[in-house]
């Protein structure tokens, strides 16, 4: 788990307060999940509206002083705080935000933190902040999402969905305009263990190419799906050599669970994030 001691003290301390509308997202959310690179600098809790960002600071905030921590908070805007939250010589920033509602899958529940933004959601969002800024940490958590949990091609086909104002082509040319790194953009990261060059650049052409490969095979009228397989019970990149039952998922406010066609009728996939 890349959370720091700290992090992960407060992330357990504050999951009382979470909710379906109220949850751990971004960088944090994304390395609790084993085999990621590097730790996060902060934590990320998002609203689905303005006014539930102003509370959940405040009930938050109750509830670290209240177990002896001290939150000094640095920006405080309509729609997003951030703090400096410390207890002795440990300290971390945490930070609430409004995000759209629209999403492809309900928040999930986990025992440390609460309520999450689900994976797959956590990955497009990671794809679309990539996309917009040319950051050395979303370029290593982008190649660790597309090997864990869906490929480059699905995530471009998908994020077009969540921001209508892209195609995934016009995805894939601001992406390929990244991943020109040197080796001190990684030394201001705090890394598990260090990066090697040469592999990344490999993997990113690769994965560069077959992402290429899979938006120019995928049907028009289905872009801004993700596709969903019942017999793998995941979400997948669907080509020649993939599972041959997957169905199209869209997302809408709150997001979905998947569903599927059986011999009754519709029915929830009834996935296992």
């Amino acid at each position: 788990m890349p959370l720091t001691p700290y992090q992960e003290e407060v992330a357990r301390l504050l999951s009382a307060n979470r909710s379906f509308d109220n949850y751990l997202a971004g960088g944090a959310a994304i390395h609790l999940e084993p085999n990621t690179r590097r730790y996060s600098n902060d934590l990320d809790y998002f609203q689905d509206s303005v006014e539930r960002v102003a509370s959940a600071f405040t009930d938050d905030v109750r509830q670290l002083r209240a177990a002896g921590h001290d939150a000094a908070a640095e920006i405080q805007l309509p729609g997003y705080i951030r703090a400096t939250v410390s207890r002795g010589g440990a300290h971390t920033k945490v930070e609430w935000a409004h995000d759209s509602a629209w999403r492809f899958m309900p928040t999930i529940r986990s025992d440390v933190v609460g309520y999450m933004l689900h994976p797959i959601d956590l990955a497009i969002n990671k794809l679309l902040a990539l996309a917009g800024r040319d950051e050395p940490r979303d370029f290593l958590d982008i190649l660790d999402l597309h090997a864990r949990t869906l490929q480059l091609g699905a995530l471009c086909w998908a994020a077009a969905g969540k921001d209508p104002g892209f195609t995934p082509f016009a995805l894939l040319e601001m992406l390929r305009r990244r991943g020109k790194y040197y080796a001190e953009d990684f030394e201001r990261l705090n890394l598990v263990e260090p990066v090697d060059l040469p592999a990344l650049k490999n993997q990113w052409l690769a994965a560069l190419a077959g992402a290429d490969a899979f938006v120019r095979r995928r049907p028009p009228d289905e872009v801004g799906c993700l596709y969903y397989s019942p017999g793998l019970a995941r979400f997948v990149a669907p080509g020649p050599d993939g599972p041959a039952d997957v169905v199209p998922h869209y997302g809408r406010p709150g997001g979905v669970l998947p569903r599927v066609l059986d011999g009754d009728g519709a029915s929830e996939a009834g996935e296992t994030p």
